[in-house]
């Protein structure tokens, strides 16, 4: 189920931004229990990419009436919130955009129980993430570097796979904020350059004082990835993965980690 700028419709004008250029954001949200567990970050983030790119952000008593029109008698499913700029103009934007707002109800996904339990294999991807981007931390609508990094495999295993930017850092999952852990040191990498500030990756952020560990923004190159004690993977669907497996070099998952996920399942209410 679809509204366009609140009408139910599958139709979005041809000229629209979003199409052309990818002006636009996006929100991809679990809702877990009959409620959005994150949506006031969420709403941060897409006020923040509004900002950003210099257009209004959506009423948000409007965007909260319209998520609970779709998701009243869905009490687990995803929903996916689509802003652009709007139609009309070429490169240079209309002196007076029109935004475009896209909510969209998904089935939920169903994953194995192992993943969150005793973790995913992932694999590096040859795909780089461009360093130096003007719009780097945004979930924008340009998202051709992650898709052609997931072409690189066609099994289920992998499950996901890391990217690297131009520099040859670790940065995220081709879905996924990436942390590594070092004895009770939680390391993230920066997203002001490339990749995505996810709004899971926040939450935990914020979280995991609660469980012991210190947290901080640093650069992660493959050595230092493959000399982590533990690594997981975070986005506003899945939650929290560990990473059981990266080709040869095989990671356990500590009871630090998993009292970080029951932490974050019980400050949401459940498993994503």
């Amino acid at each position: 189920m679809r509204l366009v700028n609140g009408r139910h419709s599958a139709a979005l004008d041809a000229s629209d931004r979003g199409l052309h250029y990818g002006d636009g954001l996006f929100e991809t949200m679990a809702v877990v229990d009959g409620r959005i567990p994150l949506w006031d970050r969420h709403l941060q983030r897409l006020r923040e990419g509004c900002r950003r790119l210099g257009f209004d952000c959506p009423d948000e008593a409007v965007l909260a009436a319209e998520a609970e029109q779709l998701t009243a008698d869905r009490p687990r499913c995803i929903l996916k919130l689509i802003v652009t700029r709007g139609p009309g103009g070429l490169y240079r934007p209309p002196p007076n955009p029109q935004p475009t707002r896209v909510l969209e109800r998904r089935p939920w996904t169903e994953y194995p129980a192992r993943y969150w339990d005793t973790g995913i294999e992932v694999r590096m991807c040859r795909t780089r993430l461009a360093w130096g981007s003007p719009v780097a931390g945004l979930k924008h609508l340009n998202r051709l570097e992650q898709v052609q990094a997931r072409r690189e495999w066609l099994e289920p295993e992998p499950v996901e796979g890391l990217m690297c930017d131009s520099l040859g850092r670790v940065v995220e999952g081709t879905m996924t904020n990436l942390f590594i852990l070092e004895g009770r040191s939680l390391i993230t990498p920066p997203v002001d350059a490339c990749g995505v500030a996810g709004v899971m990756r926040h939450f935990v952020l914020d979280l995991a004082d609660d469980v012991g560990l210190a947290v901080q923004e640093g650069e992660v190159d493959e050595k230092r990835l493959l000399g982590a004690d533990a690594l997981f993977l975070t986005n506003a669907v899945i939650g929290l993965w560990p990473v059981r497996r990266i080709g040869s070099k095989a990671y356990a998952v500590p009871d630090v980690l998993v009292d970080l996920r029951r932490e974050l399942e019980r400050t949401i209410g459940s498993r994503p």
